[in-house]
């Protein structure tokens, strides 16, 4: 092992697991990517830190830690006696690690305002082909596997399935960082009781409870942490500020940003821009979470007082007034709520639809219809976690659950749209 070489077996001390080798010098190599190393610039939970202060950790730690619970799971899964070549293993540890760069800043915000239908699923693919290429095809098993075409489809489920590496350090990571207790999840003790069952990833029968406790922590985990009501309102300020951004900058006004920021602003950027276009790429990968922020900061002070206003409002956590109902608002009470509003300050319609208004969100902790959880028993007999539990809640959770909302601005918000 010449010195090169050595140079790439690094150890990273984990918060949440410790030690994590790098398994394969290639994946030394696409850490250091720049890529990769955007990760770092663009947060796990979006904005939810503005609920749970600590939870401030990267895109970067996560990608790492699910690369590591995926070396575990094949070391498990070899020792049963099947086969995982190292070609194999290398290109499930690469899939994991990539699964999540195509991630734009503040979660999913970029997705629902400045660029129309992209997905950070596209965007990840985009990513993996684009770095395949500087590293001479290196990737191309990978790709293959992240896309699902592989003969063993078990190592597209170790990526990205019910029961992924992805969702098992997720939990186990946003639950540390955040302090929600009720998302801790055994990785371990599921991990060890994975099996393949046909090609397929299964779990041995007696690991039943940890994967009960998975599913309902993964339940609690979504209501309490990604769809909490207050998150949800930080996230629809932020989508509201880079859509007015927009707005104002189709209709010609100066919206001073980055020259990443400034290339998303500027086009009708969608999925065929991305195929069309290679800067959209290159300028995706040069966006983070900072240009949005160094944005914001500089907009509260913008002629248009809507602009303003909700840079003002997010900067100091002058969020909306969030409600949450089983049912969709009534048209009415949202036209109460308007003239309300305008009776304090004259709003035009275009300007009202940023400060009065209604979504919906929708979450099931398992979805049986999307793929199955399998339970194997002694017998070689599978069957879904859903109808082998004796456990009414999993069926439960199996079902999807809607919620809706709507938004009103708080006084904070409105002092700083008088302004």
């Amino acid at each position: 092992m010449n010195s090169s070489d050595y140079n790439k077996k690094k150890l990273i001390n984990d918060p949440v697991y410790g030690f994590i080798s790098l398994p394969f010098d290639i994946v030394f190599d696409i850490i250091e990517h720049p890529y990769f190393q955007r990760l770092r610039r663009i947060k796990q939970l979006g904005l939810t830190h503005l609920v749970y202060p600590g939870a401030l950790h990267t895109r970067f730690h996560h990608a790492l830690g699910a690369m590591h619970l995926a070396t575990m799971a094949i070391d498990v899964i070899c020792s049963k006696g099947h086969e995982i070549t190292k070609d194999e293993a290398k290109a499930v540890c690469i899939g994991l690690l990539l699964h999540d760069i195509g991630h734009g800043p503040f979660s999913h915000a970029l997705e629902y305002s400045i660029s129309k239908n992209v997905t950070h699923e596209q965007i990840s693919a985009l990513f993996m082909e684009s770095l395949n290429k500087e590293f001479n095809g290196e990737l191309d098993l990978a790709i293959r596997i992240f896309r699902n075409e592989y003969h063993k489809p078990f190592l597209h489920q170790l990526i990205s399935s019910q029961l992924d590496m992805d969702r098992l350090d997720y939990l186990k990571r946003d639950s540390f960082f955040t302090g929600v207790s009720e998302g801790v999840v055994n990785s371990d003790r599921i991990i060890s009781m994975l099996n393949v069952k046909d090609g397929h990833l299964c779990v041995e029968a007696k690991g039943i409870y940890s994967i009960e406790k998975f599913i309902i922590a993964r339940r609690l985990m979504y209501w309490q942490v990604y769809l909490h009501k207050t998150v949800l309102s930080a996230e629809n300020l932020i989508v509201n500020i880079l859509k007015r951004a927009k707005e104002l900058v189709e209709k010609g006004v100066e919206v001073p940003a980055s020259k990443p920021l400034a290339y998303f602003l500027n086009g009708k950027i969608d999925a065929q821009t991305f195929d069309d276009d290679p800067k959209a790429l290159v300028y995706f990968s040069e966006l983070d979470d900072f240009d949005i922020t160094a944005a914001i900061k500089q907009w509260k002070d913008h002629e248009d007082r809507v602009l303003a206003a909700l840079c003002g409002s997010m900067l100091d956590r002058k969020l909306y007034s969030i409600k949450i109902n089983d049912k969709a608002p009534e048209k009415e009470l949202l036209l109460e709520e308007q003239e309300h509003l305008r009776k304090v300050i004259s709003l035009t319609d275009e300007e009202m639809k940023y400060f009065v208004f209604s979504g919906a969100i929708a979450n099931n902790a398992y979805n049986p219809e999307m793929d199955k959880i399998n339970l194997i028993y002694r017998n070689g007999e599978l069957k879904d976690i859903a109808n082998a539990s004796d456990q009414l809640n999993i069926r439960v959770l199996s079902e999807e659950v809607k919620k809706h909302f709507y938004c009103l601005p708080k006084q904070g918000m409105v002092e700083k749209l008088k302004k």
